[in-house]
Formats: structure tokens, C-alpha cells, sequence
């Protein structure tokens, strides 16, 4: 039996289409299966190895080397907090604790209404702006706890429904290019100054002000007691 629905049936041919060799549409295929269903499920994973003409353990191979492809069902929103060095340095494991008694689930975990899925990740190339986090692939940067706490509720709310989309539909996303055709980004360090520079600031403000103080000071090196 199909696991594709009818639609995305004529998309898959379509998608085979565009390539020479039609094993080389696996990945777009898996893209495909997971926006459908959220996950690659075992049967999506069967069919798509009977349209590219590959064993179902070749397409599970090459699925479960990307880490944006679930083997199981997850929530609506995949949060994963970044625990790498640079963000454990600043906060990033307290940021997951603080995820985990909020959410009431571990890493790996799915709440029980289905919304969220929380993740322990490893680096995710956002070490100036730490610590970070991603839902769904979008990025939030240098947040607290009452920053985190403000982010779930306004994914539980729905009002960043317009801003991420479920999990699942990478392969659908788009870069926004205004028309100048240049792409609609404003650098992290536009928006909020980085915590790393703002210490690395407050430490040279207070080994300066030391050194002022240490030049005021009389000396009393020579003196006779």
C-alpha cells in the first residue's frame, strides 16, 4: 500500500523526474515522506526505495545520517538547545534544565499534547550568539530562562505560527528576498550586543578602573616608618 498520499504520489514522480539517476532523489523523497507524516515512518521509507530502485536499509542509511530526519514521531515543535561549549559556557545546560522542568520532559521526550519535542543538540554554528536555541530550524539567540519560558508560550499560543512552521516542513522553506533581491537579514549583533562582548566589555572597564585606582594611590615605596 501507498504511504504517499495521491497528491504527493504525482509530486514524488515529479521529483524523480528532475534527475538523471533516480536514486539520486532519495533525500528529496525523504523530505517529502516528512512533511506528510512528521517522521520517516518505516513504510514511507519502503516505497521510497521501491521508486528509486534501492533497498529500504540504503534509504534508512542515508536518512539516519542527517539529524533533521526523525525515525519516530515527534511534536509540532522540535526545540533543541545547544549545550557546545560555547553556549555551556554561558549558560546553555542551566537553559536545558530549565527546558526540561518546564516542558515536565527529558531530552527525547514529546509532551503529552503532542506540541513539544525537546532536544539536546550539539553545535549549531551560533557560538557568537550564545546561548542558543532552535525550533524547527529557526534560530533564537542569547536567551535567558524568562526568554525561554516567553518563547514556549508563545509557540503554545500560536502566535509565531506565521514565523515557524510545523516541524517537518524544511524542504518546503524558502529564503524571503526583498525587492532588491537581497535577503531580508539583520545581523544578530544589530539587534542585541552579545553576551560574550558585553563581558569581555564589563571585564576591561573593571581592570581599567583598577589600574586608575592604583595610579591614584600614593605611593609609599622609599618612605621612612
Amino acid at each position: 500500500m501507498s504511504r504517499f498520499s495521491p497528491a504527493n504520489q504525482r509530486l514524488a514522480q515529479e521529483i524523480i523526474r528532475r534527475y538523471p539517476v533516480a536514486k539520486s532523489a532519495t533525500i528529496p523523497l525523504c523530505h517529502l515522506a516528512q512533511e506528510q507524516d512528521g517522521y520517516l515512518a518505516d513504510d514511507a521509507m519502503a516505497q521510497i526505495a521501491e521508486l528509486v530502485g534501492c533497498s529500504s536499509a540504503e534509504v534508512l542509511g542515508t536518512a539516519s545520517f542527517y539529524e533533521m530526519f526523525k525515525m519516530h514521531s515527534v511534536g509540532k515543535f522540535c526545540l533543541g538547545v545547544c549545550t557546545n561549549i560555547s553556549c555551556q559556557l554561558l549558560g546553555g545546560e542551566e537553559l536545558l534544565e530549565h527546558a526540561e522542568q518546564t516542558l515536565g520532559i527529558r531530552p527525547g521526550g514529546t509532551t503529552a499534547d503532542g506540541l513539544f519535542t525537546l532536544e539536546d543538540v550539539e553545535c549549531i554554528a551560533a557560538c557568537t550568539e550564545a546561548p542558543a536555541v532552535q525550533v524547527n530550524y529557526r534560530y533564537f539567540h542569547r536567551l535567558s530562562p524568562a526568554d525561554l519560558d516567553q518563547l514556549i508560550e508563545e509557540l503554545r499560543s500560536g502566535a509565531l505560527d506565521d514565523v515557524i512552521p510545523p516541524h517537518g516542513t524544511l524542504g518546503k522553506v524558502r529564503q524571503d528576498l526583498g525587492e532588491d533581491r537581497i535577503a531580508n537579514i539583520t545581523a544578530p549583533e544589530d539587534q542585541t550586543e552579545p553576551v560574550w562582548l558585553r563581558r569581555h566589555r564589563e571585564l576591561a572597564e573593571a581592570a581599567a578602573a583598577a589600574d586608575a585606582a592604583d595610579a591614584a594611590t600614593p605611593s609609599t615605596a622609599g618612605t621612612n616608618s
